[in-house]
């Protein structure tokens, strides 16, 4: 295979695995935020034994993604020299920051948010919560604010010519807020926010189904539920902002979302199909005008299609297209599966129907697969361009490398990932089964009441 072709598959490998991780840490730090303020306010011992429990497997999402992110940065390096010669002042600003501002914050408080209950005050405790949660937000913060800049770059100047070409930031805020940085880091974070709520709900769902821990479960799925409608929203929120920044940014992008070859009035929206790139036509089901009211309020005004821009810059609309629908389907299933649960939280019916226990349980695949998704349809709708309108991605790889090399390292790449991913299901399965540390018996019951 190409060596282009074959660094793609490597990042895509890496950066795929590296993702299962943030966003978990992320949400949990949403929730524990959550669920130690309210130990805070209430002094209830049940809501400071959730916070605990919930501590520990916030601990192991963060190891595994320190260790699964140190490998991307060495990617760069081995495969991706030009690139990073092309974008490492502007990666340097912003990678930099994110060292500062997030890694240096959320690694100084962990050790009193895990350790310090017996050591700090409640409230001095509260606050290493809160710095830790801040932290892997501004993480987050600071890549996608990278990653948007190669979406729509802003804020830099091009010096030199040829191979020895590399952008400059002149104006740190402009590429700071480069146009799609605020869409794409609010939709982001509240994707992270959802992994982490229903990982929450479905450890709480199998607490259900067990009988085991129920003063815990039954409190936890409350919260759970009610912060996973409020985000869903949210989400649904933000996507509709996002999808019309790519709109105005990268048209070529939306196109291939929507599967959109000719720009014409009352442009569709395609709600699911499989795309036929002979015919250059979707085969599915649409709805007439429902893309362009979406895009610009209006039914009639069309949607820019692939027929207004360069064949040769067109992304892979077929992988685009799936992936960007799969995103929506996960999002819908979500909404279904949390309505559904508050409807028989709502009856008191909720721990006695198993069915809706299973799905809350196996729900926890669904915002790992609408996040992986999502970046399949941002990184392959940039194509061809490895940073927009700049540097085609061919351009970006290292020229001192060989297919044999690169097939080498996604096979060993494939063996440590398997096996971490191993090592933490078997980990977080045992802390699963051993559960919070609290005594389910009428004491507990009747102060969790007071």
């Amino acid at each position: 295979m190409d060596v282009v072709v074959l660094s793609r598959i490597q990042f895509a490998l890496t950066s795929m695995f590296h993702y299962i991780y943030p966003p978990l840490s992320i949400g949990l730090g949403l929730m524990l935020i959550i669920v130690e303020g309210m130990y805070i306010k209430t002094k209830k011992p049940m809501y400071q034994s959730m916070a605990k429990f919930w501590s520990k497997i916030f601990a192991l999402t963060f190891a595994l993604g320190v260790a699964t992110g140190l490998v991307q940065l060495f990617g760069f390096g081995t495969n991706w020299a030009r690139y990073s010669r092309f974008v490492g002042d502007v990666f340097g600003s912003a990678l930099g920051a994110e060292g500062v501002f997030a890694f240096f914050l959320e690694s100084g408080f962990l050790g009193l948010m895990l350790f310090g209950w017996n050591r700090i005050s409640p409230k001095m405790h509260y606050f290493s919560t809160w710095m830790v949660a801040l932290g892997a937000h501004f993480s987050a913060l600071w890549i996608v604010v990278a990653n948007s800049w190669m979406q729509t770059p802003a804020g830099y100047k091009v010096v030199g010519e040829g191979a020895n070409a590399r952008a400059v930031v002149t104006d740190f805020w402009q590429m700071v807020f480069n146009p799609s940085s605020l869409d794409r880091v609010t939709h982001v974070i509240l994707g992270c926010w959802l992994t982490g709520i229903f990982l929450y709900l479905s450890i709480t769902a199998y607490y259900h189904l067990k009988k085991r821990h129920l003063v815990f479960a039954k409190q936890s799925m409350k919260i759970g539920l009610i912060c996973a409608l409020f985000v869903l929203f949210l989400q649904l929120c933000s996507a509709d902002s996002t999808a019309r920044g790519v709109a105005l940014n990268q048209p070529s992008k939306l196109a291939a979302m929507e599967g959109i070859y000719q720009t014409k009035p009352y442009t569709p929206l395609n709600l699911f199909g499989w795309v036929d790139t002979a015919e250059q036509k979707v085969i599915g089901v649409g709805v007439p005008g429902a893309l362009s009211f979406l895009t610009y309020r209006n039914f009639e005004e069309p949607v820019v299609g692939l027929d207004q821009i360069p064949k040769e810059e067109w992304p892979n609309v077929q992988a685009v297209f799936q992936s960007y629908h799969l995103m929506i389907a996960m999002w819908g299933l979500m909404f279904l599966v949390v309505l559904f649960a508050l409807y028989y939280h709502w009856k008191k019916r909720l721990h006695t129907t198993k069915w809706i226990l299973y799905a809350l349980v196996f729900s926890v695949l669904c915002p790992q697969i609408a996040n992986q998704a999502g970046w399949i349809t941002a990184e392959m709708g940039r194509q061809p361009w490895i940073v927009y309108g700049l540097l085609r991605t061919y351009e970006g790889v290292s020229q001192g490398i060989s297919a044999n090399q690169v097939l080498g390292s996604i096979i060993m790449y494939l063996v440590i990932f398997i096996f971490l991913f191993l090592v933490f299901i078997y980990l977080l399965d045992q802390k699963i089964k051993h559960g919070p540390d609290m005594e389910e018996d009428e004491a507990l019951v009747y102060k969790s009441k007071q």
